[in-house]
């Protein structure tokens, strides 16, 4: 047998992509495994096509697996595949010329024969391949071709500017490539590292990898697998394996798609949000694989902000990719990836609402918030969100939720809008003069315990053609429908202007206007803040500390309530302490609207009108 050394020159062209590979290329250099392990992985599905198709191998009862051997002795990775090897030309070809895709030649050859059923093939051989430089002093690769009447080929590079090729003796069908490792990439070299690195980008490859004898890919891709083949316990084990989680999830959803993109998509729900325990905020829980490899793993581009408490895996074959993997190219497709599932998984939702109330309600008690934000934010998907959200209201009782669906099916027929009063809790919003006009009527109003549901209220505004209306909005207009009807027993037209315009004098700067309400039933007085709504108000004083002092308000008083009517009487009879009163009122009202007041004011008032009560 010959053993004869024939030395080539890499291509110009593959200097300078050597060059761009080992410096600047990949952002991360344990990169190159993944790339080494899906050549691996097409060489043998390139393999079993060739079986497939009747051809005659050499060596065809031998199991297609990776095997990787590592040597933390003589510092050496050994990564061998018994898939379909190469000729001396395709060592040549893919390994020496300008650099070109072994697996996409493999399609197009099959392409134009007609004849591409049932090729699953991930690598870019001849791209992929020279990432091996960036840990590898020197690189050797044996392979024997397929055929039956195939040679061996010895291929040996320090990637610099030439390789040699050396004809070797009879080989096991494939390939196998040893890596003389860099001085500052010994790590390589060890156990550990390697199975770390398999587990992080390659453990859903298609075909067995051994690690010194050890397989390390255990876990299947389920989200390839039809869901019949699936039982619950395989979710579960497969959920704590991607989230690294202990307990199972709260929901999944699995689903594939041809259209409008070709996706393989598994989503979970964890059982516990973790940011509403103030552990910081959740970082996305999705990866993005291309064939069961790994492209980007917890993916902020693949799904909406909004979406980051959930985890799982999407798979598609269409992902355009740089040559490195690592960038997506075509922020289109990304945008329609995107749009595709999260449309997906909010139908899903809604389904649940239907289908699993009770599931779908804890699911409510914890992740509410992620639906709140996307509500006010994502207006791509702002309609199917505000479908979801759920609310307690003045026809419920406490834990009980509707949605605006619910709300307007049991509108009543003189009703034209959608009326809802934020509070800090039930108890607050019930014990406040917002409802009395509505539950004088009967209209049902929705109890917003959060500054972000009046966010979106205000910003969506409508919902299937019915107005969303603040019962605490200063200029109410409610037509006829809950103005109060003037009681026989209030004051005087003539004396409420009289004590309106008084109360107007002793407030100052506190009030805008002091008017007469139409509204209450009970109280005495009520506040509007200036800000539009009274939790608006609250959550810029929230924000704004400076904002202590409330600001200006409107006042109107329910000139039938005693009290009021004892104010007047004070302030016609001259008494001094109609003022204290007054300005007492004036809070109340304030406290009840939920609004932050200076305590230390009201104190000294306290005790005055305590003094003069038990006197």
């Amino acid at each position: 047998m010959s053993t004869a050394i024939e030395t080539k020159e890499f291509q110009t062209e593959i200097r300078q992509l050597l060059d761009i590979v080992i410096h600047s290329l990949y952002t991360d250099r344990e990169i190159f495994l993944r790339e080494l392990i899906s050549n691996a992985a097409d060489a043998m599905e390139k393999l079993r096509y060739t079986q497939l198709t009747g051809s005659e191998v050499k060596d065809q009862d031998t199991a297609l697996e990776v095997h990787i051997d590592t040597d933390d002795n003589s510092h050496t990775l050994t990564i061998t595949d018994t898939g379909i090897g190469m000729t001396k030309e395709e060592l040549v070809g893919n390994l020496g010329t300008i650099a070109h895709s072994g697996s996409k030649e493999f399609i197009k050859h099959l392409t134009d024969k007609g004849d591409n059923k049932d090729l699953n093939l991930i690598g870019q051989f001849g791209v992929g391949f020279y990432s091996a430089f960036m840990v590898a002093e020197k690189v050797t690769i044996t392979t024997r071709s397929y055929h039956l009447n195939g040679e061996t080929f010895i291929w040996e590079s320090d990637g610099v500017g030439s390789y040699t090729i050396t004809e070797g003796e009879d080989h096991v069908r494939g390939t196998k490539m040893v890596l003389y490792l860099k001085e500052d990439a010994y790590e390589f070299a060890k156990e550990e590292t390697v199975q770390r690195v398999i587990k992080q980008y390659s453990s859903f490859v298609p075909y067995p990898i051994l690690v010194n004898g050890q397989k390390v890919n255990t876990v299947d891709a389920l989200w390839t697998k039809n869901k019949n083949e699936i039982s619950d316990n395989d979710y579960n084990e497969f959920y704590k394996f991607i989230a690294n989680a202990y307990d199972e999830p709260l929901l999944r959803l699995h689903f594939s798609s041809d259209a409008p993109l070709n996706i393989n998509t598994l989503l979970f729900v964890p059982k516990e949000n973790f940011e509403q325990f103030g552990f910081g905020r959740t970082e996305p829980g999705v990866s993005l694989y291309c064939k069961k490899v790994l492209i980007q793993e917890k993916s902020p581009l693949v799904l909406p902000e909004w979406l980051r408490f959930l985890k799982g895996v999407i798979d598609s074959e269409e992902l355009p990719l740089n040559i490195s993997r690592e960038t997506m190219q075509d922020s289109a497709l990304i945008s329609k990836l995107n749009k595709v599932v999260t449309s997906r998984f909010l139908k899903f939702l809604d389904s649940q609402a239907t289908s699993e109330p009770e599931r779908f309600k804890e699911f409510w008690e914890k992740f509410n918030f992620f639906i709140k934000e996307g509500a006010a934010n994502d207006f791509t998907h702002q309609k199917e969100l505000v479908k979801l959200l759920r609310f307690e209201s003045s026809s419920t009782k406490a834990g009980e939720l509707v949605s605006l669906a619910d709300y307007i099916g049991r509108m009543k027929e003189e009703q034209s809008a959608i009326y809802y009063v934020n509070g800090p809790s039930r108890e607050v919003i019930e014990s406040g003069p917002y409802l009395e006009a509505f539950r004088d009527k009967g209209f049902e109003v929705l109890y917003t315990y959060a500054a972000i549901d009046d966010y979106i209220f205000g910003s969506i505004r409508e919902y299937e053609g019915k107005k969303l209306i603040s019962a605490d909005e200063a200029e109410l207009d409610l037509g006829d429908q809950i103005q109060q009807e003037r009681s026989a027993d209030a004051l005087s037209e003539e004396d409420v202007l009289a004590l309106t315009s008084w109360l107007k004098e002793v407030l100052g700067d506190k009030v805008t206007e002091v008017r007469e309400s139409k509204r209450l039933v009970d109280s005495p007085a009520v506040v509007f803040s200036p800000f539009g709504t009274n939790s608006m108000q609250r959550m810029m004083q929230l924000v704004n500390k400076d904002l202590n002092k409330v600001g200006p308000s409107v006042l109107e008083i329910n000139a039938a309530h005693p009290m009021i009517k004892r104010l007047d009487n004070a302030r016609r009879n001259g008494d001094a302490f109609a003022q204290t009163a007054a300005e007492q009122i004036f809070e109340n009202a304030q406290i009840a609207a939920g609004l932050i007041v200076d305590p230390r004011s009201m104190v000294n008032r306290l005790n005055e009108i305590l003094e003069r009560a038990l006197g």
